[in-house]
């Protein structure tokens, strides 16, 4: 069925020029000189409304406002030659869903229509069932080397041995702490967060140990430490390696024998809290510095270190859906393409740099499909000839799947098995993938 077009424009020459160059395409165009007119009509028949801004009776962005009224979903791409940021502003904040300045190509405006309802088309065919409920933080991800952490972690969760927890910024070091904590027996007990790297080292000491009324200028009151505040739960050191040599050597003692003494104190008392500490440096590198004592190393039993984003690409797509949900926009759809550059770039800055690239994407985006041209420059790795060496020329990422599933399974005369640990995923995903891309055994 063909897609009905409503274009408004008072000069009756442009209207005839988009009319023309829209229905080469095969669409239904009907045009108007007149905005009261346009909203005599039952706009619901129509799949898009073009309308330019400067008109003589109504201008287009009032349009555009009596339009959301009574047709909110219907797309509108608005039109001027007198474009501003206020007026660019003023459009996008009453729902318009483009904007595109004159003069322009026919074939500017061909693309710019295409694009408009495929996404409208999108909106369309996605379910319109009551949003879900976001899910607590936690760690997400089903590939190889994440199922592999969460075996570690479910080994060492109900241990009281103290664990290192090593990776790059961002890669969710808290959410392993935490999971740590909830997996074990001391999950009705205190989780207490310290953030090394934004205390002063002399005043992280007695947050740390607390301190007794009068032992330093300032100390009108005595005040527990959280150590000693987190009693038998679990505390967190976060960025550990910020922690200067001479707190670390007081740090090493109460680890070594679980007491505590306020600064100003004489008493001695005894904590049973674990501790669970993370480390986005080298930790290695620092104790070889002379920055790391390595005794206290060792008093960590278990060291963790959790994946970064680039070793486990295939969890993007989950990680997205996930962080659509918590961000409030679970309708939102990432189209094939843009999923494609978002695959194909290594993501320094790990699953945080995800999450903030969807938000910066869902603000500048006015679709509810995220398209290529929507990502930050960074991602448009086609658009500026960028090929990466996984990823061949005018090869999707389907099309690549599909090529190693193919090889890998040749390689091992169509032994499922061997060629699903190969592949590193399950034998059931690995026939679930067969069947989708219609592969049979010679």
């Amino acid at each position: 069925m063909k897609a009905r077009i409503a274009v408004i424009d008072d000069d009756a020459v442009a209207c005839e020029f988009l009319q023309e160059a829209l229905q080469r395409d095969g669409y239904d165009v009907n045009s108007f000189t007149s905005a009261p007119d346009v909203l005599k009509q039952n706009l619901a028949d129509y799949d898009l409304l073009m309308s330019d801004i400067r008109m003589s009776e109504m201008d287009g962005l009032q349009l555009l406002g009596e339009i959301q009224k009574t047709w909110p979903n219907l797309p509108v791409i608005l039109m001027t030659a007198y474009g501003s940021l206020e007026t660019t502003m003023e459009a996008i904040r009453l729902g318009a869903w483009d904007y595109i300045s004159k003069p322009f190509s026919p074939e500017e405006c061909r693309l710019l229509v295409k694009k408009v309802l495929e996404v409208r088309e999108l909106r369309k065919q996605q379910s319109a069932g009551p949003p879900e409920s976001v899910e607590e933080a936690r760690l997400i991800g089903s590939s190889s080397v994440m199922v592999e952490f969460y075996k570690q972690i479910a080994r060492v969760a109900d241990s009281p041995a103290s664990v290192l927890i090593e990776g790059e910024s961002g890669t969710g070091k808290e959410l392993t702490a935490r999971s740590l904590h909830s997996m074990s027996s001391r999950r009705l007990k205190s989780f207490v967060v310290v953030h090394c790297g934004a205390i002063p080292d002399n005043l992280l000491e007695s947050e740390l140990f607390g301190y007794e009324k009068g032992s330093f200028t300032g100390a009108d009151h005595q005040h527990v430490g959280l150590i000693e505040s987190a009693g038998d739960g679990t505390i967190f050191l976060d960025e550990i390696t910020e922690m200067s040599t001479a707190l670390q050597s007081k740090f090493l003692r109460f680890m070594q024998d679980g007491e505590i003494r306020r600064i100003g104190g004489h008493d001695v008392r005894h904590a049973a809290v674990r501790v669970v500490a993370a480390a986005n440096k080298n930790i290695d590198a620092e104790v070889a510095a002379g920055r790391f004592r390595l005794d206290l190393l060792y008093r960590f039993i278990v060291r963790l270190r959790i994946p970064s984003l680039r070793e486990r690409r295939s969890d993007i797509p989950l990680l997205i859906e996930v962080m659509l949900k918590k961000l409030g926009c679970p309708d939102v759809r990432v189209s094939p393409q843009a999923m494609e550059s978002l695959m194909a770039y290594d993501w320094p800055g790990n699953v945080r740099e995800l999450e903030n690239v969807l938000q910066q994407t869902l603000l500048l985006s006015p679709f509810v499909v995220m398209l290529p041209e929507n990502l930050p420059d960074r991602f448009r790795i086609r658009q500026a000839g960028v090929q990466r060496a996984d990823l061949p020329e005018r090869t999707t990422l389907e099309e690549a799947e599909c090529e190693q599933i193919v090889q890998t399974l040749k390689k091992t005369k169509w032994n499922q098995s061997r060629a699903a640990e190969i592949l590193g995923i399950d034998r059931k995903t690995l026939r679930t993938k067969i069947r989708r891309y219609g592969l049979q055994e010679p």
